[in-house]
């Protein structure tokens, strides 16, 4: 598939270089030539010199077909003006934007755009949005063959110890998402209501470690 980033700056590199290692093709657009550097000598895709609204150069970086349209440049309202180009005058199926002010997130969510506000995991969560990563993708390496997901479970794996439920799935399970916070776990921990499980896997299990924790605890 083919993606249009727009900004290259590190979130914007970072991104186009993902989306590549994953076999997509890129353009990136920014009007700084000089910021392409920050792709890397590795990098194959396009690159434009340019504001990412203009229609020109967007026909240029292939927009027409673009399955995602990322706006990742160092302003709001640029990012939303090429969002809104994208998803309105192209028809861009995923488009997202990413903002400063967290406050614009809601009114810019109201017109469809999804918007990433945060600045530590900028790419990780626009790459997630633009491609299926998976259920509740938080991270993945370089190579695509560990991740680290966020997983529900059947209600009756409440009250397990993590060591327990760690065998079950034959995978660490290192953090969990407890009232609103990341909690580390050790021997001690015991799963407690409304917890999500930070597990961290190869990708080729993260579906079966899912099932497994869909259905009933099995207790003997």
């Amino acid at each position: 598939m083919h993606y249009v980033i727009m900004g290259c700056g590190r979130v914007g590199s970072s991104l186009a270089r993902g989306l590549e290692r994953r076999g997509h093709s890129v353009a990136v657009i920014d009007v700084d030539a000089g910021a392409f550097r920050r792709l890397g000598p590795t990098f194959h895709g396009t690159t434009l010199k340019g504001v990412g609204f203009d229609r020109e150069v967007l026909v240029n970086a292939g927009i027409e077909r673009a399955a995602g349209f990322a706006a990742v440049s160092n302003g709001d309202n640029s990012n939303i003006l090429g969002a809104r180009v994208a998803r309105e005058n192209y028809g861009v199926a995923t488009v997202v934007a990413r903002i400063y002010d967290p406050s614009r997130a809601v009114v810019y969510e109201r017109l469809g755009i999804p918007t990433v506000a945060t600045v530590r995991w900028s790419a990780e969560q626009i790459l997630g949005k633009l491609i299926d990563l998976g259920p509740e993708s938080l991270w993945r390496d370089p190579s695509g063959s560990v991740r680290l997901v966020g997983l529900h479970y059947h209600q009756s794996w409440v009250g397990t110890p993590i060591t327990d439920i760690q065998k079950c799935l034959n995978t660490p399970i290192p953090a969990l998402g407890r009232f609103g916070s990341a909690i580390t776990t050790d021997e001690t921990t015991v799963l407690q209501d409304h917890d999500l499980l930070y597990v961290m896997a190869d990708s080729g299990s993260v579906d079966e470690c899912r099932s497994l924790l869909a259905l009933p605890r099995e207790t003997k």
